[in-house]
């Protein structure tokens, strides 16, 4: 036998799921006699490339990682001490080896199937408790997208909730001192709903003004200084002025909590709780409110509720705010959370408890505290006055360039403005840290340095009596249990153990994609060259992530078939509303501010239309014909009669239905004859790569979401990122930013806190890319729209198929219609269940329509796995069959029952009418894989009528209602 010395395996074949003899298989049943045939009889030939994708040639795994290093060693990691909402953290390693790195944590789906996601929304509870305790307030969400997405929300919710005296007011003040960041997505956000923003100092505040709703604080502030708001706050209210605060959370150990000051919102970043700051981003940014606005705070609450046995369970709770119901009167487009990041503070709460993070708020304050004395030895003047972590020092000009010149030879990043350095301090510096940065100022001025070790002797807290925190926080159990590395592993390990992730088997949600997150391509997020950089840092030491940038823009423009890309956007509803903002931005330039209009079809995802309002747009529903498709007619008909205020199109292609529309392109041109843009959905793009584009379409501008086609992992819930890709035409108004340069010539104010997002995920996606090469991307569409083919085809003899194309044809998902099944009473919900039974996650249910399944199986599956999950959907349609012909009770079933758990089956009654093995082990192979549910259904009900968001011990939870 001859030996090929060249034959490497390629990462495509690890990647996509089938192999050559099950493509044949699947071919053979599906009808086709190749996959180019199968391609033609789905996407039109007319909206087919050409040409192949033109990107570098497909990287081995070790050939990428190698490379990609070399990249990664162009950053240059200086000590950080920018401070502004970005700290360096010691994440410990208990929890970056078993949260961070573990697939059984990054690979969990949102939880909406509560059953099987008691870890992580157990390790929610735990971060809404952290937030809920530290802010002093009576309720917060999962998590949001970052401190300025947070401080938005709060903006948006305050001018939604303004009372009846306020009804007219339009005024939202705030703090100069706010950070810069956290000011350009405010207003990004507010002038296209109507919301005056006013700058100003504190004292310069007139709360009688009767146009004013709100204000903003920092707490402590940009300068550093933290103050007493309670009188501030107190005079607010009798205006009727609402108050938010942005609070450093690690401060709070030390700092009077703001509820106790009489907030209305606390807002902030939970990133110095144990994750790294990796050049911006992804971070869980944190949102805590009074229980009389629950109906309005946006993004998701895990509340307590219990299961059918009065058992304590969790789940996402008042689910009806969710956009795919409120759509167009949604008052926000944030459907998504930061949950691995949310998941990963919770754990370091948890870790160190109360008394570990109020020792680590000490020694940061200390560190602080130490330079400061130091610097006025050397008779520099320190004008920070109750500060917590950053000083503020007073500098001749001359003197400056020679601090910034030593300090980066030092190489340690400041923070300078005209006259003034600033020094963060975190929880990663240490004693020399502060001797070196001492060294600097005292260098400076030709100077010896004071000796640290007899001023550090002197150093204690002295903040003023109406700021020291004097209330108790974290006392329950679960942060006071597990301080030793043993049982915190166990903890971990036990809320794992909770989750079905992709570890155990396929999760087929339509629309949300969930495919392969491959090894190779997870291993850079913890290199500290991308993980420890400051998103302020100076660009020369940036290098590597410029490459990055540069590279994976380039490659996204050559996907999509647009001029540039902004990879600011960190979700894909984040994604919409950038777009959007662009679109506005194109016809304000051109004179047409009455452009306003978008045209959106019933069937698109909740998000577009929650982001048009937004975007200040006037939305007008498109209706869709009996087959899934867009009227053309109807479109035609509203696109003509708003003529003249017509803004845009949100379309999703393929459909949300799952369908390849052959009239996308006269659809496009409707509405560029009336003035408008195509905003593409790129919720599908999976559907897209390689065989078609937004460019070659017709739009002009789409998002992506790389959580879903580009192989970010889902993370139980986010992160997330939605990066726009657009026309050159469109180019010059992608988001900018306040402190980094980025952006068009004439961009709009920043989408998202840091300039590129949530930059340290980005390596991911072009990992995906680069060991994929174009052939690769290219063969996982065909793979995907495969294997979707061939799950319709084993299914449609027993369950209707809702939409398919002109021949017949699903794109890379499908809708399964369960309605019929009612009438033996037997919902979608119960299928949902039971499939947890079989160890399978649920298909997305009742979206684009109620009472359905949206099964998207992606390429990453091979046909083995594909047979299991068909043979579990077809032994549920037996099951149901047993209740059609009465075999089986219309209540006591195995449906109505599911899930069930190993403590329902080992109980010594059993007086259900089916065995115990029908209800555990209905098909051979669960026998050999059985995952466990570890509560029974959920009663979703009793958990809105009771909203419980915080921990509480077993035995104080009642099973009765309050």
């Amino acid at each position: 036998m001859k030996i090929n010395l060249s034959n490497a395996v390629k990462f495509e074949s690890r990647h996509n799921g089938p192999t050559d003899a099950e493509i044949s298989a699947m071919l053979e049943k599906i009808g086709a006699s190749s996959l180019e045939e199968l391609i033609n009889q789905t996407v039109p030939k007319s909206i087919q490339l050409d040409r192949p994708l033109d990107l570098p040639a497909a990287k081995l795994e070790s050939e990428f990682l190698k490379d990609f290093k070399k990249l990664a060693s162009k950053n240059k990691v200086f000590k950080s001490f920018i401070g502004l909402g970005y700290y360096d953290t010691l994440v410990p390693g208990v929890i970056l080896r078993n949260v961070l790195e573990n697939p059984g944590w990054y690979t969990a789906y949102t939880p909406y199937q509560a059953e099987i996601a008691q870890g992580r929304l157990e390790a929610l509870i735990n971060f809404q408790t952290v937030i809920m305790e530290l802010t002093g307030m009576e309720l917060a969400n999962a998590s949001l997208l970052d401190e300025g997405t947070a401080a938005a929300e709060a903006m948006n919710m305050l001018f939604a909730v303004k009372p009846r005296e306020k009804k007219n007011a339009t005024k939202f003040f705030v703090d100069e001192k706010v950070f810069p960041q956290t000011k350009a997505v405010l207003e990004t956000r507010a002038e296209p709903v109507g919301i005056e923003l006013v700058y100003g100092s504190i004292d310069s505040l007139d709360l009688t003004d009767e146009n004013l709703f709100g204000v903003l604080f920092q707490y402590p502030d940009a300068d550093g200084e933290a103050r007493d708001y309670s009188a501030i706050v107190a005079a607010a209210k009798e205006n009727n002025v609402t108050t938010a605060f942005a609070a450093d959370l690690l401060a709070l150990t030390l700092l009077t909590a703001p509820g106790e000051m009489g907030a209305d919102v606390v807002i902030g970043s939970s990133q110095r709780f144990g994750v790294p700051m990796g050049y911006g981003g992804p971070h869980a940014g944190f949102f805590a409110t009074k229980e009389a606005y629950k109906r309005q705070i946006p993004g998701r609450i895990i509340g307590v509720s219990q299961d059918r046995e009065g058992n304590k369970a969790y789940r996402m709770a008042l689910q009806t705010r969710e956009q795919h119901i409120k759509r167009e009167k949604a008052t926000s487009n944030i459907c998504t959370a930061q949950v691995l990041l949310a998941v990963m503070a919770s754990f370091y709460a948890v870790y160190h408890g109360p008394k570990g993070l109020k020792n680590i708020a000490l020694r940061t304050h200390g560190l602080a505290k130490l330079t400061a004395k130091s610097l006025e030895q050397l008779g520099y003047e320190v004008t920070s006055k109750n500060y917590f972590d950053t000083i503020k020092v007073s500098i001749e000009a001359k003197s400056l360039n020679a601090i910034q010149s030593l300090a980066l030879s030092a190489e340690m990043n400041f923070r300078y403005d005209y006259d003034t350095v600033f020094l963060t301090f975190d929880e990663a510096k240490t004693l020399e840290d502060i001797a070196s940065v001492v060294e600097v100022f005292a260098k400076a001025k030709g100077v010896e340095a004071p000796d640290l070790s007899a001023l550090a002797s002197e150093i204690e807290l002295d903040l003023p009596e109406g700021l020291v925190r004097t209330s108790e926080y974290l006392t329950h159990p679960v942060f006071n249990d597990f301080q030793s590395e043993h049982e915190m592993l166990r903890y971990i390990k036990r809320l794992e153990n909770k989750d079905l992730s992709l570890v155990h088997s396929m999760i087929s949600l339509g629309s949300c994609t969930m495919k392969l997150n491959a090894t190779a391509e997870m291993i850079p997020v913890t290199w500290p060259e991308f993980g420890q950089m400051h998103p302020f840092a100076p660009t020369d030491q940036t290098a590597g992530y410029q490459e990055l940038f540069a590279n994976l823009r380039h490659w996204l423009n050559e996907i999509t078939g647009f001029a540039d890309t902004s990879l600011q956007p960190n979700s894909g509803a984040q994604g919409e509303f950038a777009g959007l903002m662009v679109i506005r931005a194109y016809h304000q330039s051109r004179g047409d501010h009455h452009r306003n209009v978008a045209l959106i079809p019933t069937s698109a995802h909740g998000t577009n239309p929650a982001s048009a309002v937004m975007a200040g747009m006037k939305v007008v529903l498109v209706k869709c014909d009996e087959k899934g498709n867009i009227d053309i007619e109807d479109l035609r008909a509203k696109a003509t009669a708003n003529a003249n205020e017509l803004s845009s199109l949100l379309v999703t292609y393929p459909s949300t239905h799952g369908v390849f529309e052959v009239a996308i392109q006269e659809i496009c041109e409707i509405i560029h004859e009336n003035g408008g843009q195509v905003y593409m959905d790129g919720a599908n793009m999976n559907a897209q790569v390689g065989l078609t584009s937004p460019g070659r379409i017709g739009a002009d501008v789409c998002h992506l979401n790389l959580h879903k086609t580009f192989c970010i992992p889902h993370g139980g819930g986010g992160p997330g990122m939605g990066p726009i890709c657009v026309a050159s035409h469109l180019a010059p108004f992608l988001p900018g930013n306040p402190v980094v340069k980025a952006g068009g010539e004439q961009a709009v104010s920043s989408i998202s806190a840091a300039p590129y997002g949530s930059a340290s995920i980005l390596p991911i996606s072009y990992a995906y890319i680069a060991m994929m090469g174009g052939d690769g991307l290219t063969n996982a569409t065909k793979m995907a729209i495969l294997n979707a083919n061939y799950i319709k085809e084993r299914l449609k003899d027993h369950f209707p198929i809702l939409y398919t194309g002109t021949q017949g044809r699903a794109a890379h998902e499908m809708i399964v219609d369960c309605r019929a099944f009612k009438e033996v009473g037997v919902e979608v919900e119960d299928i949902a269940k039971r499939l947890m039974d079989y160890g399978y996650h649920a298909p997305t249910v009742s979206f684009p329509v109620a009472g359905t399944l949206m099964i998207e199986p992606t390429e990453s599956e091979t046909k083995a796995e594909l047979d299991k999950f068909c043979d579990a959907l077809l032994s549920i349609r037996a099951e149901i069959q047993e209740i059609e012909d009465g075999a089986a009770d219309r209540v006591e079933n195995v449906l109505k029952n599911a899930p069930h758990t190993a403590m329902m089956v080992l109980t010594d009654k059993w007086e259900l009418p089916y065995s115990r093995e029908k209800a555990v082990y209905p098909l051979e192979y669960v026998k050999g894989n059985k995952f466990w549910p570890s509560v029974r259904r959920i009663d979703s009900a009793f958990g809105d009528r009771n909203l419980i968001c915080s921990c509480i011990p077993v035995e104080d939870y009642a099973s009765e209602e309050a």
